[in-house]
């Protein structure tokens, strides 16, 4: 494993980074479906061994489930590990909605009840899940302060903020971190989010590499999801790249992107991390892993260094995507 400084904090952190949203996700919530309980543990011992260091999850991921796995896996290991959580945003069972609530009270409330899930004391990386339109910045930032200044969170930041919000949260406090998604079909940031927040001393860290399994290799043309999973939409965080219209244009698209990894004994899945982690603004790449074996897989990424000529290919095999232009602003969901 490799390892890079994350913005102006003095956290190292594993350039991959081990995402739970598929282990916690539920078909209630809409999610991934349920995993393995005993296969999730040692996918994350086996990601630890491997020289993983930050894992990320959230109150939303399974109600509460992500976190409750990542305790139960990281006991007697967690000197060893940088936990990243999430706040403000949690589903409501009665009537199965998600609720965003970035107060300072709803912040406080939940981070006591994900340190009783995570089984620590103290949370590496605390984000606001996803923008809240009825917050108060001053509100927010306030109760990051109180938790920073009673030792139970170190970094604190944002996740799927748009520029103007980071600026705006900025003003009432300091922010460490910013989480956003990023991968060859989604390459929204680059122009003005990504360089800026480096400029300001975020650690940027990017979900999505995989495109949330479309560059996972494991879908075909005639590859369909349940109706309960959010991907049967055909939208991914602003994008169309899913719909009837793009996705067998795309599938085609990720094929090809497949034999130029096989042509060097790389899948499909480590091109994808290797061209995330191409990006040196980048702090680390997250990838939702649910077995040893993709664990074992995705990891290997970090040892391929795409040259000049491997990215003129990827970005030639992109011109025949479709999907790829969609709103700048590509929070749609509470993930």
């Amino acid at each position: 494993m490799k390892y890079r400084k994350f913005g102006n904090t003095d956290l190292m952190v594993s350039e991959i980074g081990f995402g739970l949203w598929p282990i916690g996700g539920t078909i209630e919530v809409g999610d991934y479906g349920v995993v393995d309980h005993s296969e999730a543990i040692k996918a994350i011992h086996r990601a630890m061994d491997l020289g993983i260091t930050l894992f990320d999850t959230a109150p939303a991921y399974g109600d509460g489930h992500g976190e409750e796995v990542l305790g139960e896996a990281l006991v007697g290991n967690r000197k060893a590990s940088i936990i990243t959580t999430k706040c403000a945003v949690r589903w409501d069972h009665a009537t199965k909605a998600w609720i965003t609530d970035s107060s300072k009270e709803s912040i406080l409330a939940s981070v006591e009840k994900s340190l009783s899930r995570l089984r620590t004391d103290y949370l590496d990386i605390l984000l606001i899940h996803v923008p809240d339109p009825s917050a108060a910045p001053a509100d927010a930032m306030a109760g990051f302060e109180s938790l920073q200044k009673s030792g139970k969170v170190h970094v604190v930041g944002v996740s799927n903020f748009t520029l103007d919000q980071v600026k705006e949260y900025s003003k009432f406090g300091t922010l460490h971190a910013q989480q956003v998604g990023y991968n060859i079909f989604d390459r929204r940031i680059e122009s003005e989010l990504l360089p800026q927040c480096v400029e300001m001393g975020l650690g940027v860290m990017t979900y999505g590499a995989l495109c949330h399994g479309l560059l996972s290799g494991a879908w075909t043309a005639e590859t369909e999801f349940p109706k309960e999973d959010w991907r049967s939409k055909g939208d991914v965080f602003g994008l169309p790249l899913l719909t009837q219209e793009n996705f067998a244009k795309n599938i085609k698209v990720t094929g090809q992107l497949r034999d130029l990894a096989n042509e060097t004994n790389h899948t499909l899945a480590q091109l994808a991390l290797a061209w995330v982690l191409h990006n040196e603004k980048v702090c680390v790449a997250l990838a939702g892993m649910r077995s040893v074996v993709e664990v074992e897989e995705n990891v290997k990424a970090v040892d391929w260094q795409l040259s000049s000529a491997d990215m003129t290919k990827i970005s030639d095999i992109m011109k025949d995507a479709a999907g790829t232009q969609g709103s700048t602003h590509y929070i749609v969901n509470a993930r």
